[in-house]
């Protein structure tokens, strides 16, 4: 079965690979992470607000990004946010906004839709006591949440959290569909230039594999240490 395996493209590649596929996905990722929980964290205070028009806003959005395919969001914005960007500058022609940063507006409007279910359900597990402690003490809505309610949730849901990360990671190799160089899209232009498919996608596997898994662990070592403060 390996008898034809080209070990040597693997080698030749290995710095680009990392060096410019890997730390696209890596980047994208961070960033996407970030601006999706705080994001989501605002979404879920949104949903849990009393007033039903904020919470059904954000009701409506969560239930629409979660309704769509990742990779159809990622063709909208991509060809869309050029045409935005001109309206809101006034341009006349599409603004050149490029894929990476393409890239980075549709995971976290798109992640913040998930991250914002995983801090809703963070926020509800905090005892209501809590909150009418707060009040007693006189503080004020955003106090209570910023002081007593967020610090709690995030430690809850740290493993849940970087759950979903490992699967934005994962995601992000989505991409390859706009053309971006993320890690899987590095592999296949190796492959489209050297002819060796089955060397560079097992090479991807193997790595998203490793990473993923190590990964899975840490989380779940993580989760038992959260468990035992709790």
């Amino acid at each position: 079965m390996f008898g034809n395996f080209d070990f040597d493209v693997i080698s030749r590649s290995w710095v680009y690979l990392f060096q410019t596929g890997m730390v696209f996905t890596l980047k994208l990722t961070a960033l996407a992470m970030v601006g999706g929980i705080v994001l989501g964290t605002l979404l879920a205070m949104m949903r849990l607000s009393s007033n039903r028009l904020i919470s059904g806003v954000a009701s409506s959005y969560v239930n629409l990004i979660r309704s769509i395919p990742l990779v159809l969001v990622i063709f909208w914005f991509y060809f869309l946010v050029p045409y935005i960007a001109a309206w809101v500058i006034g341009a006349n022609e599409p603004v050149k906004v490029g894929a990476f940063s393409s890239a980075l507006i549709t995971f976290i409007l798109f992640e913040a839709a998930y991250y914002c279910e995983i801090m809703r359900s963070g926020i509800q597990s905090i005892p209501r006591g809590q909150v009418w402690a707060g009040q007693a003490l006189g503080m004020n809505y955003a106090q209570t949440m910023g002081s007593i309610v967020l610090p709690q949730a995030f430690r809850n849901m740290i493993p849940v959290l970087l759950t979903q990360t490992i699967v934005l990671f994962q995601d992000v190799s989505l991409v390859y569909a706009i053309g971006a160089t993320d890690f899987f899209g590095a592999a296949d232009k190796v492959s489209n230039r050297d002819f060796r498919p089955t060397e560079m996608y097992l090479t991807v596997a193997v790595v998203y594999l490793v990473i993923c898994f190590t990964l899975s662990r840490l989380v779940k070592m993580l989760q038992k240490k959260v468990a035992i403060i709790r």
